[in-house]
């Protein structure tokens, strides 16, 4: 087989974004910037590869194996190339900035896999978040999430829905209790799968877990549906105060985002562990169009491997993922003009583009091309001037 008949395949769930699906991710990067803009949060432009031990330190060994590897020709160090910004901003905020009050930050930017998070869906993300640094209460979850509705809906996302839950719950009923990080992986397994037979066996096989303990972990596969969960919840760990925290927390924020969401759809899940491993509190999930779209919560030890714990809460979501929900756009209208010298028409063409509008000179020999563009008007030269008038559609 000649080298050449392969040269053009990428990598597995790797692809190029042909013009329509690209200009609508665009379109998005800019609405989602804009929007956290309107909240006050600053950009900040991470680096796509560090050294790893900077970019893993304390993000557990699940994006660890997200993260591509390689070695460093000048200094021969291993380096990694993101999977997630998350991290990266968080030193930002502790070594760069150092601010002793709040920072606002987002991001926009690719991150690569090593296997995609769900089947079909890609290996490169391009992966919009904000976080806001150094509030510790409730106050700044909300806002994070209120945020990312907002943007999900100005997108054209309908009938969202937020699924919550609070990763001290299980920490809580862990707590004191001696467990290896294998056998407290197959167990926060077991809780997301709500697998109760292997969640019973693995209960069995560590001692260190109090009956009472094991009691309310077993409770938590079926503590999942509306807010009627968090008051039987309560019921249930009415002897964990952490918990009960928790749940109060999710309360208030769940009355909250019913208030000012615009009709979005809350859910709980007591049980639902799934994420990086720094999440610290509340964790959520926005859904819509069949899929989970965003995914935030808090994080307060994340910068803490940079020396410096600061309260932290976010969001983040994959504009790729997005825009592969919604519907196509329209081409974009525009002004079909002809090539040419004259300094008339150069003029007219350039007073058009300054104006905001999209003006497609055609070169001879290409008067019927299809682009990207609904050229839906010409420019014409009538009696003397360049006027701009509706195009036949037999001509467009």
């Amino acid at each position: 087989m000649p080298a050449w008949s392969s040269s053009w395949q990428l990598p597995d769930q790797i692809a190029d974004v042909l013009p329509s699906e690209a200009r609508h991710i665009e379109e998005l990067r800019r609405l989602f910037l804009d929007t956290a803009r309107s909240y006050g949060y600053e950009l900040v432009m991470p680096p796509m590869l560090e050294h790893l031990e900077s970019l893993l330190t304390g993000t557990g060994e699940a994006l660890d194996l997200q993260t591509f590897k390689l070695v460093d020709q000048l200094s021969g160090r291993t380096l990694g190339l993101r999977a997630d910004s998350t991290p990266q901003v968080a030193r930002i905020d502790a070594h760069l900035l150092n601010r002793n009050g709040v920072a606002r930050l987002c991001y926009c930017g690719p991150v690569l896999h090593t296997r995609a998070e769900r089947p079909h869906a890609t290996r490169e993300p391009l992966q919009f978040g904000a976080e806001i640094y150094g509030h510790a209460g409730l106050e700044a979850d909300l806002e994070a999430q209120l945020l990312a509705l907002q943007g999900l809906g100005a997108a054209g996302v309908e009938s969202l829905s937020v699924d919550m839950a609070d990763v001290r719950i299980v920490s809580s009923l862990l707590a004191g209790a001696s467990i290896g990080p294998a056998a407290l992986g197959r167990l926060h397994a077991a809780l997301a799968a709500k697998d109760a037979s292997e969640l019973t066996s693995l209960l069995a096989a560590e001692p260190s877990i109090s009956q009472e303990s094991a009691r309310g972990l077993k409770a938590l596969l079926d503590l999942y549906g509306d807010e009627q969960v968090l008051t039987e919840a309560e019921k249930v760990l009415k002897a964990v105060p952490v918990a009960i925290q928790a749940i109060q927390g999710m309360r208030w924020l769940a009355s909250h985002v019913a208030t000012v969401g615009g009709g979005v759809r809350l859910g709980f899940d007591l049980a639902d562990l799934r994420g990086y491993a720094y999440y610290s509190g509340t964790r959520f999930a926005i859904y819509g169009h069949g899929a989970e779209l965003a995914r935030g919560g808090r994080y307060d030890e994340v910068g803490a491997v940079f020396g410096r714990r600061r309260p932290a809460a976010g969001f983040s979501l994959d504009l790729k993922e997005l825009v592969s929900v919604l519907a196509p756009r329209p081409l974009r209208a525009a002004v079909r003009a002809p090539w040419g010298e004259g300094s008339a028409l150069r003029e007219a063409i350039s007073n058009l583009r300054a104006l905001g509008e999209t003006v497609a000179c055609v070169l001879p020999g290409h008067e019927h091309e299809v682009n990207e563009f609904d050229c839906d008007r010409e420019l014409a030269h009538v009696a003397g001037q360049w006027i701009v008038r509706p195009l036949s559609k037999s001509l467009a």
